[in-house]
């Protein structure tokens, strides 16, 4: 073979062999069985588009991502177009992730939906993690603990919505009704106080604009919608950020006046509510000329309407859940209801010291919690630097995803998962609760765990506590039980269903006196 023959035949073969060891390499990595490769097992992935094939299903994401550890483990990634995810579905990562490594962690990541929500990660939810957001969720963690766990407000708070759902229900007995829209207005009463120093009537025009603009930010932010993936997507028509930008200009409008009435009688030696809080962190901040935070109004507002949307969602969605349960599980209620006749009575009503004697209550709760987290796959973090989660390397900026949904339905951890059963939180004589398994953790843990658990519990224990004392619930005739399925979004939402609430018979005796 001549010498101008050879250099074109050695050039060809190590395109050849180039070209082969690229295939392979590339087939091994989609596969996660790269030799000495630290990276964690990885769903196949094609340029610009990603993982989205494989992403591609009928099945709920949470639901998918907890299929798919048959064949690539408890860790794994994938790439969502251009963006790394790593999904955790044990609680031995999602603890390294939320606690060991709570900060290396506490980033968030910028999407089209929650930039519109928030005025560009203003908020608390969606901000990524710096000065400016440890500053806000001080001051609202300070306010809030105004009204903290044990405080007589904020307990007189709820049982007065309480008391006000419970005569509803007391007038439309033994009809069938949605409990939802009762529900939403009694959480909603209670946070509109903490923020607001308000409340709404049963029929008020501006609760029934709020229940329709929630019920459309729900429905469009934070799902991983193509836009929020392929973020130049948005120059073309888009139906969802059409109703997104709505929804959010509804809402922005009545936090504006709000913010507004509060500047007009706003009172420096007088805290009413979460919003005077923030409006006089806004004006020291500004009088001592701070750099390091910078908390604009835009930040007060995001602030407010972010407790606002996050305290009524899942809250509420927390007691559609338990109510669902309950028709499903009248064996459930009724052991409820003898624990609250044994323990509370009838002379009173049930109040947050009665918390310790009714363990039944609490594990039906904590249960609750379990089999349908309210944010199944929480809220996604960022790496702020590069890290590692269990063997595997994790470069900065890489988005990882807790599988709540995993966590609470890991069958290493809990038996039988799928069978709602209160027992499982109880201790062996029944008559206390017990330690959770190291996987439960409903309102996440770390940096970034929920700002409103203690709150949520106050509501959920004293909510369910007055129903169940007064009512039973049953399904009407002929309707269906509840679907237990769920519908994916920010939170977890059920299908509407109705129920009947009917006066136990010493109530109905007292309500006829």
């Amino acid at each position: 073979m001549s010498e101008s023959h050879i250099i074109p035949w050695l050039l060809c073969s190590c395109l050849f062999s180039a070209a082969a060891f690229a295939v392979l390499y590339l087939k091994r990595k989609m596969n996660g069985f790269m030799p000495g490769d630290r990276s964690p097992p990885s769903l196949p992935s094609l340029p610009i588009i990603g993982s989205i094939l494989s992403l591609i299903t009928d099945i709920d994401p949470h639901i998918h991502f907890h299929q798919l550890q048959k064949k690539y483990g408890h860790l794994y990634s994938l790439m969502m177009g251009s963006h790394k995810v790593l999904i955790v579905n044990n609680h031995h990562h999602a603890k390294e992730v939320l606690i060991k490594k709570g900060k290396i962690f506490a980033g968030r990541p910028r999407t089209v939906t929650t930039d519109l929500l928030t005025r560009d990660g203003k908020d608390i939810a969606f901000a990524d993690y710096s000065s400016t957001w440890k500053f806000h969720r001080k001051m609202v963690h300070g306010a809030l603990c105004m009204f903290g766990e044990g405080s007589v407000s904020i307990e007189k708070i709820i049982c007065r919505e309480a008391s006000s759902m419970c005569d509803v229900l007391t007038e439309t007995q033994n009809s069938a009704v949605d409990m939802a829209p009762e529900l939403t207005r009694a959480v909603t009463n209670v946070v509109c106080a903490l923020c607001f120093s308000s409340s709404y009537k049963r029929g008020d025009h501006e609760f029934e604009s709020m229940l329709q603009y929630s019920q459309g930010i729900l429905d469009t932010v934070a799902k991983d919608s193509l836009v929020d993936i392929f973020p130049w997507l948005q120059i073309f028509p888009n139906k969802d950020l059409k109703i997104l930008r709505q929804c959010v200009s509804i809402r922005d409008k009545l936090l504006q006046r709000k913010y507004e009435e509060h500047k007009v009688n706003y009172n420096d030696n007088v805290q009413r509510d979460l919003l005077d809080a923030l409006l006089r962190a806004k004006r020291s901040s500004e009088n001592n000329n701070t750099h390091d935070v910078d908390l604009s109004e835009d930040h007060v507002l995001m602030t407010v309407g972010d407790i606002f949307g996050a305290g009524v969602e899942t809250t509420t969605t927390v007691l559609k859940w338990s109510i669902a349960y309950l028709v499903h599980n009248p064996q459930v209620q009724r052991k409820i209801q003898e624990e609250l006749d044994a323990k509370v009575g009838k002379d009173r009503h049930p109040q947050l010291s009665d918390r310790g004697n009714l363990p039944y209550l609490e594990a039906t709760i904590r249960e609750v919690l379990r089999i349908r987290p309210v944010s199944p796959l929480l809220i996604p973090h960022v790496a702020l630097q590069d890290s590692s989660v269990g063997e595997y390397t994790v470069q900065k900026g890489t988005r990882v995803i807790i599988n709540l949904w995993s966590l609470h339905h890991d069958e290493k951890e809990w038996k039988n998962p799928e069978l709602f059963d209160p027992g499982r939180f109880l201790n062996e004589q029944g008559d206390g609760l017990r330690c959770p398994p190291a996987s439960y953790l409903p309102f996440g843990a770390g940096v970034r765990v929920c700002l409103g658990e203690a709150l949520a519990k106050m509501e959920l224990f004293l909510f369910l506590s007055w129903i169940l004392q007064r009512f039973t619930l049953d399904m009407p005739a002929g309707h269906p039980l509840p679907d237990l399925q769920g519908k994916f979004g920010v939170v977890l939402q059920l299908m509407k269903y109705k129920v009947v609430a009917r006066l136990r018979e010493d109530w109905e005796k007292l309500s006829q006196m």
